[in-house]
């Protein structure tokens, strides 16, 4: 009965976020909207950025909790970020509020997740630091936390799942050459840098 109250409370947050803008939504309008008293919600929550905090973790947990080897890096974070498609409006009105941290910090986290699951996964086999896999990870991570905060910025009028699949398509393999040519025992990583020409 507890789960489904605190359900309950976090979907018609998750409804008035999709209508209206973080700093108009109150304890009040949650608690009408599902039907249950103000000190029921204080009993789960200390106020409304506590709940957002658990909007966001609960999410991410989902977004990552099954890791399919047979699936590309791409097709995962397009999997994992279909919460944010499908609450597009809720993103946009957090991500325009004093709420945008913890947007961020969502973007940020599921993405970590998944490039780190993803590097671990092309790694085997090979004599990888963990320095280096690391780097990897954080390269990929901002690069598309990047794409999907100037998405958000823009207005979100474009569909992201293209630029998602583009970036798949062009640096498909890409991940495993970084991480081969970052093994000692690869005699090309010895190479020499070419020359800046003047």
């Amino acid at each position: 009965m507890a789960q489904f109250t605190k359900k309950a409370m976090m979907l018609s947050f998750l409804k008035l976020l999709n209508e209206r803008p973080l700093e108009k939504i109150t304890v009040k309008d949650i608690v009408e909207d599902c039907g249950v008293s103000r000190n029921t919600f204080y009993y789960y929550y200390q106020d409304i950025y506590a709940m957002l905090d658990d909007l966001f973790r609960e999410e991410a947990r989902k977004a990552v909790e099954e890791p399919r080897a047979e699936v590309s890096w791409h097709e995962r974070l397009l999997h994992a970020l279909q919460f944010v498609m499908v609450n597009r409006r809720m993103l946009y009105n957090v991500f325009h509020s004093v709420g945008r941290v913890k947007a961020e910090d969502y973007l940020f986290s599921v993405c970590e997740k998944i490039m780190r699951d993803y590097v671990e996964q092309q790694a085997e086999g090979l004599y990888c630091s963990a320095e280096d896999k690391a780097f990897i990870t954080r390269f990929y991570k901002y690069a598309f936390v990047g794409m999907l905060l100037e998405w958000v910025e823009g207005g979100m009028k474009e569909e992201p799942q293209e630029d998602m699949s583009r970036v798949g398509h062009l640096f498909e393999g890409d991940i495993r050459e970084a991480l081969i040519r970052s093994d000692p025992r690869n005699s090309n990583t010895s190479a020499e840098m070419p020359k800046n020409r003047t």
